[in-house]
């Protein structure tokens, strides 16, 4: 079977998904300088919760993107690293990151433009 992505029953949108998850991202991009532990990822990740770094995770590792190791220590600590297949990802949205980055001021103006207008034409 070849990969359509516009196809809805296509594998490629569940790894299209896992592109666009902001969490996703995140975790990949922090990775890529060296292994952490879960609660180093979760104070270096404004904003996510427990349940969603957890759910993030687990989703990654499924993906081949991140490994998980657990260390024999007490209690056990467990050590999250990407992958040789996360870093080709990484490598990507990378990029994209650094378009926001430097887009951002632009996107918002554009934002601001078209609420603006919006406001204008219901008035």
């Amino acid at each position: 079977m070849k990969a359509n992505a516009y196809a809805a029953d296509c594998p490629t949108r569940q790894i299209l998904d896992r592109i666009g998850d902001k969490w996703a991202v995140l975790i990949l991009l922090l990775l890529r300088d060296e292994p952490l532990r879960f609660n180093q990822l979760r104070r270096a990740i404004d904003g996510i919760s427990q349940k969603m770094l957890s759910q993030v995770l687990k989703s990654l590792e499924r993906d081949g993107l991140v490994k998980r190791r657990a260390i024999a220590t007490v209690p056990v600590t467990v050590e999250y690293s990407i992958t040789p297949l996360g870093l080709t990802l990484a490598a990507v949205v990378d990029h994209v990151r650094d378009w926001a980055e430097q887009h951002l001021k632009d996107v918002l103006a554009a934002q601001r433009r078209y609420d603006a207008q919006l406001s204008s034409k219901a008035a």
